[in-house]
């Protein structure tokens, strides 16, 4: 994969997991991540180990992409409606990896991709971009939407913590 911070929000995506691409395509495009990523999968067993490595090597992308961290904001936040859905994205780059998440319990399938493997995605990267990330369904019915919402607000949120706002790094401890 390649990844440019400071892009425009292309991509080229290509996953044997239709929805993870489509995923993938929407955190380029609304996080204005320039993304090219080619991944081959088990997927005849599950789509699991496919998704958890694709947020695992987004995840160690973007912590290789931001360097020393310096000038960055550090923090995001995103609140994000589609449609009926509405999600909660807040990041820190703090160097520390905890996620959170909470969906409101919804289970499901969205074509053939099981709904609750977003988390396996979005840990995956939390722990290898060591970041602190909090992601929060706060309603919604169509998993379609529900999914898109998360991933819609964890790009918005991305893209507010990894844009420059001056030259020192953000923290007092002079360490992320």
């Amino acid at each position: 994969m390649t990844l440019n911070l400071d892009g425009e929000g292309t991509y080229k995506v290509e996953t044997p997991v239709g929805f993870l691409t489509h995923m993938v395509e929407t955190l380029a495009r609304h996080g204005r991540f320039d993304i090219q990523l080619y991944a081959e999968g088990d997927v005849h067993v599950s789509h699991h180990h496919t998704v958890e490595d694709v947020g695992i090597v987004l995840g160690m992308a973007f912590l290789q992409a931001l360097g020393d961290k310096k000038g960055i904001n550090r923090y995001g936040y995103a609140i994000v409606p589609m449609d009926e859905a509405l999600a909660m994205a807040s990041i820190d780059l703090s160097g520390r990896p905890l996620f959170f998440y909470e969906d409101m319990n919804l289970r499901g399938k969205i074509t053939d991709f099981d709904f609750e493997l977003i988390w396996e995605f979005f840990k995956g990267f939390a722990l290898e971009s060591k970041s602190t990330i909090h992601i929060r369904v706060i309603t919604g019915k169509l998993l379609h939407h529900v999914a898109e919402a998360c991933f819609k607000a964890f790009a918005q949120s991305l893209r507010q913590a990894v844009s420059i706002s001056g030259s020192l790094l953000p923290s007092t401890k002079e360490s992320l």
